[in-house]
């Protein structure tokens, strides 16, 4: 896949335009769940802005009264031309497409076709939370095949789970994080082919989560899984919400390859019904005129993952942090620090800044923490001044 470079925005960085008493007059989780003198940096909520062009698309609604039901293919078709534009995939075809209501209520839905009750689904672990939360309120059961010691999937031991998940004939699926959350890991060609040509061999469905596709930092490529040769029986969940801070205005688009366009068209009618139709307009606005502001977004977040490697450098060497190539999630390796399985819970306690607990990410995530670098440069340098005050 030809790499497309990001274009210079000239956007103003949005990670230095929102001042911390601004952060704290809002209501959502982020900045709610705490008392006031605790430093959030936990949850995923970015600490900017939103783009212009959201702004105004959503105020045009707004003042038309255009709040009914959502309708039409605007929202594919942003993220078709995204998709061509940014990664160099030509592969997305909208009557392959889907709304729901956001990526996790999505995979919900991907799995009902795929899997029935009891069934497995194999995640690579430590992974995002919910996978487990929501797998299992589904009735399927978890089946963790964790990452190697570099963060990457070990093709040896994903081989190993999707063998065990589908003996005695039973159906599984696999939910891919790409890119992968917490760790940053951007999958490459090779190893989305390789798991494509596993999930063949043993008849696993993959099901991708892919919501932090835009947000890729470094110097690798995001590779959409429903691109790489075998994966025309996968399905991908997509959205503008991560890239563009859009948690709050519910949209996110169900892709099948060609393979699994009949296992889509099974989805129910009334799950197109849940996605906000002012939501559908701010997504489609992000992906379509919102890409110089993403540019900007990151710039930013690359420099804060050299100022956060700095100054854990400096401050607490003991944490062990290897920046990833996409999300603005770092995951951090606290176990030198003798803070036990859980340091987030002292950071909080004795330092009064709030990260995520690395425990609920499944194996691999004890003595670990996840650190929210979408804030200002300051919140950062003061979040680590807190963390190392936490030891003292």
């Amino acid at each position: 896949m030809t790499r497309i470079p990001h274009e210079t925005s000239g956007e103003p960085n949005p990670l230095q335009a929102v001042t911390l008493d601004r952060l704290r007059r809002r209501t959502s989780m982020k900045w709610r769940t705490y008392p006031a003198d605790v430093l959030p940096v936990w949850v995923a909520e970015m600490d900017v802005p939103l783009a212009e062009p959201v702004v105004r698309a959503v105020t045009d609604a707004l003042d038309l009264g255009d709040t009914g039901y959502p309708a039409g293919t605007a929202y594919a078709e942003a993220l078709a031309a995204f998709a061509e534009k940014r990664w160099d995939w030509d592969g997305l075809a909208l009557e392959r497409t889907a709304i729901v209501p956001d990526v996790m209520q999505g995979v919900v839905e991907m799995l009902k076709l795929v899997t029935g009750p009891g069934d497995a689904v194999v995640v690579n672990s430590p992974v995002y939370p919910p996978f487990y939360d929501f797998v299992g309120h589904m009735d399927r059961r978890v089946a963790e095949a964790p990452l190697g010691a570099d963060g990457r999937i070990d093709l040896g031991v994903l081989e190993d789970t999707f063998r065990q998940t589908v003996a005695g004939g039973r159906p599984a699926a696999y939910l891919l994080c790409s890119p992968h959350n917490p760790t940053g890991t951007v999958h490459t060609a090779a190893e989305l082919s390789a798991v494509a040509a596993l999930a063949e061999r043993h008849g696993v469905r993959v099901v991708a989560d892919e919501i932090h596709a835009p947000l890729v930092i470094g110097g690798a490529d995001f590779v959409p899984y429903l691109s790489v040769p075998g994966a025309e029986r996968g399905l991908s969940l997509m959205s503008a919400s991560k890239g563009w801070n859009l948690a709050g205005l519910k949209a996110a688009l169900a892709i099948a390859g060609p393979g699994a366009a009949t296992d889509l068209a099974r989805m129910p009618e009334e799950v197109g019904h849940g996605p906000s139709h002012v939501g559908i307009i701010a997504h489609t606005a992000a992906l379509r005129d919102g890409v110089a502001w993403l540019d900007a977004l990151l710039a930013g977040l690359d420099a804060n993952r050299r100022l956060l490697a700095d100054l854990l450098a400096e401050h607490l060497p003991g944490v062990r942090y290897r920046p990833g190539d996409a999300t603005y999630l770092a995951w951090l390796d606290c176990r030198a620090l003798g803070l036990g399985d859980d340091p987030a819970d002292a950071f909080l306690r004795r330092g009064r800044v709030a990260l995520n607990s690395g425990l609920p990410f499944g194996t691999g995530g004890a003595g670990h923490a996840r650190l929210n670098l979408a804030t200002s440069p300051e919140v950062i340098t003061e979040a680590v001044r807190r963390m190392t005050a936490a030891l003292d």
